[in-house]
């Protein structure tokens, strides 16, 4: 029931939200954020990336979300954990099973740009270096973020980096990583029993990010 719900609550599934997104691309909760998406685009030809939901607030983010990519068939054109899919809805489940706003989290892909690959393969190691100057560059821009939550394999191997950079970027604001599980559905096959476990596990990461952070629970 709970999974069913949460499907039907997914807003890029409709077209007209998702037209209303686009044309909010460039808010000013979000606008440096998307600027610096297409200075991205443009450094790198033939291959595009998604924006970042208007959801999300530049100024009011303390935590960031870390995925792998954003695969070859992101519909809505956004990095969204209102996009229909089922690694969004899980990403959506977790935010909402803890109370954290969409204002105070803001998602990020340790490879920006589209993959042509299938979606839950594992990034190269090549493509991971290119994902390091994005990620630090975002990093100095949701400057009151004090937690990375890590999803995957992908995203621990670059987390592993940052914190050998030692980058003033995360260094100067105590800033905390969590590796937990990736919300892919090969991540996240097994029991039923399991799959609560690791979810818990990843709820209980937000938890503590939030607490840090003196985040309240939203309602």
């Amino acid at each position: 029931m709970v999974r069913e719900e949460a499907i039907l609550a997914r807003r890029m599934a409709d077209p007209a939200y998702q037209a209303q997104q686009w044309e909010r691309r460039y808010d000013p909760n979000i606008e440096e954020i998307n600027r610096m998406c297409d200075a991205l685009a443009v450094q790198k030809p033939g291959r595009s990336l998604p924006y970042i939901d208007p959801i999300h607030d530049l100024d009011e983010c303390r935590i960031v979300s870390l995925f792998s990519s954003p695969g070859h068939d992101l519909i809505s054109g956004f990095v969204s954990s209102e996009n229909d899919d089922q690694s969004a809805i899980r990403t959506a489940e977790i935010y909402e099973h803890v109370g954290l706003s969409p204002k105070h989290v803001m998602p990020w892909n340790v490879y920006p740009w589209y993959v042509e690959e299938q979606k839950e393969r594992a990034l190269t190691t090549a493509q991971i270096d290119e994902g390091v100057k994005p990620l630090l560059n975002f990093l100095q821009r949701v400057s009151r973020a004090s937690a990375l939550v890590a999803h995957g394999t992908d995203a621990h191997k670059i987390a592993r980096r940052l914190t050998q950079l030692q980058h003033r970027a995360i260094v100067r604001r105590g800033f905390k990583i969590y590796p937990v599980r990736s919300v892919g559905d090969r991540a996240f096959a097994g029991s039923p029993e399991k799959q609560e476990l690791w979810l818990r596990e990843i709820r209980s990461a937000y938890t503590d990010a939030m607490a840090r952070a003196g985040i309240s629970r939203s309602s």
